[in-house]
């Protein structure tokens, strides 16, 4: 428990949202000075540059809190650096949801990740998420390729019957915040959802739960596959050659978590030669994709460039979060998405 805090804001952030902290929790002594931040947009991966001389004024500033908000630049080695500099850090809240993976590129010592405690937005992104997950799902299910292809040829295609919702069962690989929501919205419309996780879990809307290890035999069943995954060394290539050679011929692949939890070659191969019907992929191995990876042209893929987790009211929301762990900070109660610093999520 404590009296006050310092925090210096690491990434460009709205003034209004600024204020917005500062009266959510007053005992904080928030540090923000925008020339060195660059504006707030929604593309938060852009990196603001600066002269020589603005850096080393932003890196004596972040030199001097006691909480940053915002991983500096959203670089690991800027993490790194702060760290080493300032041993009156004491808690760093990461912007985006996966933000364990900025907390892993530092590589910070033993000492550093047992003196500051890291946090993430997890939770926040899970209403655009999940809505582009079923967005995902129904636009296999509807049949998106065909009727695109026809339309791009000016043709009017035969009449096909297609499925309704109750004919079709969803695999939810990943039940954290975000894979719950999206398993209630699709129980919701009715599709039977089955959900993958690491440990066997009771989750509403979700008929039965299966260990990860027992994702091939799920994918052999299920119409549609939705990975709600964070990017860690045991989600890594989840999504792997073995299951896709396993998946129900024509199933949908939906990606809302992190490309690293995806063979992409293999899904490359899957989706070419149709053994996977259609894939809506918010992510990707690299981002941005590579201009001459073949998902680009594949007529039965829909890329978003990593932006389905983007609303209006990302950063308020997110804002309000880092607000009410300050306050469990300075009572000395629990925070809320602490970081796991052995696999980083």
């Amino acid at each position: 428990m404590t009296d006050r805090l310092r925090v210096v804001i690491g990434t460009a952030q709205t003034a209004e949202n600024i204020e917005l902290l500062r009266a959510r929790e007053p005992r904080l002594d928030v540090l923000f000075e925008p020339s060195l931040l660059g504006p707030a947009s929604d593309n938060w991966m852009v990196r603001h540059e600066r002269t020589a001389g603005e850096q080393a004024r932003f890196e004596a500033l972040l030199d001097t809190a006691e909480v940053l908000f915002g991983v500096p630049d959203h670089s690991g080695a800027a993490l790194a650096r702060t760290v080493a500099a300032n041993p009156a850090l004491r808690w760093v809240h990461t912007i985006p949801a996966g933000g364990g993976q900025q907390v892993k590129a530092a590589h910070l010592d033993a000492d550093a990740l047992a003196r500051i405690v890291f946090t993430t937005s997890a939770g926040v992104h899970a209403e655009p998420l999940s809505e582009f997950a079923v967005f995902g799902v129904l636009a296999g299910a509807k049949m998106l390729p065909y009727l695109r292809t026809a339309q791009i040829r000016h043709e009017w295609a035969p009449r096909v019957a297609m499925p309704l919702a109750p004919d079709l069962t969803v695999a939810v690989v990943g039940l954290g915040a975000i894979g719950r929501l999206t398993a209630s919205k699709l129980a919701g419309l009715g599709y039977r959802v089955v959900g993958v996780h690491r440990r066997l879990v009771e989750v509403p809307g979700v008929a039965q739960v299966f260990l990860t290890d027992k994702l091939a035999e799920v994918a052999a069943t299920v119409d549609a596959i939705v990975l709600a995954l964070p990017g860690t060394s045991q989600t890594d290539g989840m999504l792997s050659r073995e299951v896709l050679a396993a998946i129900k011929p024509g199933a949908s692949i939906v990606n809302i978590g992190r490309g690293s939890t995806v063979d992409e070659p293999a899904l490359i191969e899957a989706l070419s030669d149709g053994r996977v019907g259609f894939a809506a992929l918010d992510v990707t191995a690299v981002e941005p994709l590579p201009h001459d990876s073949p998902l680009w042209d594949l007529p039965n893929v829909l890329i978003s460039p990593h932006t389905a987790a983007i609303s209006v009211h990302e950063a308020r929301l997110i804002t309000e979060l880092f607000a009410r762990n300050a306050t469990a900070f300075l009572d000395g109660r629990p925070l809320e998405n602490v970081v796991n610093t052995v696999e980083f999520y």
